[in-house]
């Protein structure tokens, strides 16, 4: 299906309010991103060109940039995270539960959830076979912490045509890579509907650091600036809010602060409401008995 046939265009403001408990305005929830870099591929993502721009066979600078994040950034996330009461959302590759395995069990023992992100970090395009690394994915996030995943986020947000198909087929309930509103919304599958919660390209530190070149108080500021508005926009409906970390990125030692302060002015508010993916799922479905409510009102122009 083309993108608008998934989502047919819906005006935010034309759509029926969306109320948070306890009169919250704002569910926000924190994603921490943790992969699997093949040392015999090319690098997802690189830090360091190699000299004259040739290519290198392993890659150990660009392999032991990412490798670092792993081993002691992340646990700089825990550190932050728990001293807020955070439960984040640990978006995993199948195949990083077994290489990282204190990660996966950290975020284990203190009830993250856990979601989907491709079994290695990988395009979704260039993974032989779709179903099967999702298949996979599903089993390994099962196997250890032993409930399925309900969430999916590709590896840098990638889709086929049929990724949301494929998704809702094999059981999953939300997806977060359209990343098109400040709502949940419903995409039409081929298996009937499946929710796609806010993620985030702008308060996303791969966005501002890797890709943007910005200096790390850009995450900051720009987390702030991003939950003031959409604070604002919730006095009449509620909104979602989505922060996104890599420990490779925001978990070094001179970005880790900007992340903290982040999370400190929002945690100022009293109206807002730190949720995991399935939380946010879980209260979105509720509001409507008709599972296809948003998607009729944008086919109807109501």
């Amino acid at each position: 299906m083309l993108p608008i046939e998934r989502i047919p265009y819906s005006a935010i403001t034309e759509r029926p309010c969306l109320t948070l408990p306890g009169g919250a305005r704002l569910a926000v929830w924190v994603i921490v991103n943790v992969e699997e870099w093949n040392p015999r591929e090319p690098m997802p993502r690189t830090v360091l060109p190699p000299p004259a721009g040739t290519s290198a066979s392993p890659d150990i600078p660009n392999w032991a940039w990412h490798e670092y994040g792993n081993r002691v950034g992340f646990w700089r996330f825990v550190q932050v995270l728990d001293s807020f009461k955070i439960r984040a959302v640990l978006a995993i590759n199948g195949s990083a539960i077994a290489a990282y395995e204190p990660i996966a069990r950290a975020a284990l023992d203190r009830g993250w959830e856990f979601i989907g992100h491709g079994f290695s970090q990988k395009n979704m395009q260039k993974v032989p076979d779709e179903r099967e690394d999702i298949v996979k994915t599903t089993n390994a996030i099962r196997g250890f912490t032993g409930r399925r995943p309900r969430g999916w986020l590709g590896p840098g947000l990638t889709e086929t045509w049929e990724t949301p198909d494929i998704l809702a087929e094999e059981g999953y309930e939300y997806v977060c890579d359209w990343v098109l509103d400040d709502r949940p919304v419903r995409l039409s599958t081929r298996a009937g509907t499946i929710v796609n919660i806010p993620y985030t390209q702008e308060c996303n530190d791969v966005a501002m650091i890797a890709v943007q070149h910005q200096r790390a108080l850009e995450y900051r500021d720009r987390a702030i600036d991003q939950f003031e508005q959409l604070y604002l926009d919730a006095k009449e409906s509620a909104r979602v809010m989505a922060l996104v970390v890599h420990p490779y990125l925001m978990g070094v030692p001179h970005r880790l602060r900007y992340f903290r302060e982040a999370l400190e002015h929002i945690s100022r508010r009293p109206d807002i409401l730190f949720w995991t993916g399935e939380e946010i799922h879980d209260w979105y479905v509720t509001q409507s008995a008709d599972p296809a409510t948003d998607l009729r009102t944008a086919q109807k122009g109501v």
